[in-house]
């Protein structure tokens, strides 16, 4: 069975609170802030992009667990934000973490799921039997045009799945996919930040996808939501995944614990697998997790995971790198100005 052999995050200390972002632009941050579900977000330090945040967050996930690095196989990385138009990102994690050179590498795009893509290729060659291990990365920096609504969630940070079938400590049980052409977000080459169509974001285009690809996931397994101890969902914002969870039948209880976004932001290509990180890092021995993702353009990719016996055993350490809580706890607050200065809005002229 192909599964999860460990995971990794990594979220930038930098944060900037909704209502600073609001205050610059005259707005009512209280207001926006309650809106949105989202009271603060993060964004990388000056040298970090979503290299580095792959890079920490796969090294994590390798402290977790003695994976050997020969034997991965592949490297995915999945973003919005790769720091080249042309030069893979997937390279230079593969060799910060010993992975080169026999190894596959490739970047992917498709929006905000293009992470859970990579899950989904990654599965393909573990079970196929042409890799041993493969890492999976998603991972952004995220942008958003001064004063634009996107502006107020548009964060930083990542997370990696080392995918398997050697003792996972957890089971992919089955994953599907819910895809068509809804362009409701998107960037044209050498724009510097993303479109969106406004009232379409959440109906037709999230909404749709979400709740189709996880009925889709329920029929084929044919389970309910009462069946699953946790449930994550692609988290734009905090207030999307909460109806998407409400409008399946799952509970507040269930989405709790892997709803980072209210003090992270949205991570794009990351979001999806910072909630699951999160949630692995309380979850036991036949726990089972519901999760799907979502990627303007539009898709969204639903998997049926399972806990298993050895996220407790001494094959596994989930103490040997921080968790999502942590990561989240250990901040630094900045005003506008700073923000616009990490982010790249404002330049000093030579």
């Amino acid at each position: 069975m192909v599964g999860i052999i460990s995971y990794g995050a990594y979220i930038p200390r930098y944060r900037i609170k909704v209502e600073e972002i609001a205050r610059v632009w005259g707005a009512n941050g209280t207001e926006i802030s309650r809106g949105l579900g989202v009271y603060e977000k993060a964004l990388p330090d000056m040298d970090e992009d979503t290299i580095t945040i792959s890079v920490e967050a796969a090294r994590a996930a390798m402290a977790r667990r003695k994976v050997d690095p020969v034997e991965i196989g592949a490297v995915y990385v999945g973003s919005e934000s790769h720091p080249y138009a042309v030069k893979p990102t997937a390279v230079t994690v593969g060799e910060a973490i010993g992975a080169t050179p026999v190894m596959t590498a490739a970047d992917y795009e498709f929006a905000c799921k293009a992470g859970t893509a990579a899950i989904q290729t990654s599965m393909g060659l573990v079970k196929s039997g042409m890799v041993t291990y493969s890492v999976a990365i998603g991972a952004d920096v995220a942008q958003g045009e001064p004063g634009d609504a996107l502006e107020y969630t548009a964060a930083a940070g990542g997370a990696a799945m080392i995918i398997g079938n050697k003792d996972p400590i957890a089971e992919i049980n089955h994953t599907c996919s819910f895809t068509t052409d809804t362009p409701d977000f998107w960037r044209r080459e050498n724009k510097p930040y993303p479109r969106h169509g406004g009232r379409f974001t959440g109906e037709p285009a999230y909404f749709k996808h979400v709740v189709g690809a996880s009925k889709l996931m329920l029929e084929k397994m044919g389970t309910k939501p009462s069946d699953y101890t946790y449930a994550v969902f692609h988290q734009p914002n905090g207030k999307f995944p909460v109806q998407a969870a409400s409008m399946l039948g799952f509970s507040m209880d269930q989405i709790k614990p892997g709803l980072a976004v209210t003090y992270l932001g949205n991570t794009y290509s990351g979001a999806s697998m910072v909630g699951l990180s999160a949630v692995l890092d309380n979850a036991k021995p036949g726990d089972r997790i519901f999760m799907t993702s979502y990627g303007s353009g539009s898709g969204s990719d639903s998997f049926d995971i399972t806990v298993t016996d050895v996220i407790n055993s001494d094959l596994f350490n989930r103490d040997a790198a921080p968790t999502v809580s942590a990561l989240l706890a250990d901040k630094k607050l900045v005003d506008y100005a700073v923000y616009a200065k990490h982010k790249g809005k404002v330049v000093m002229m030579e």
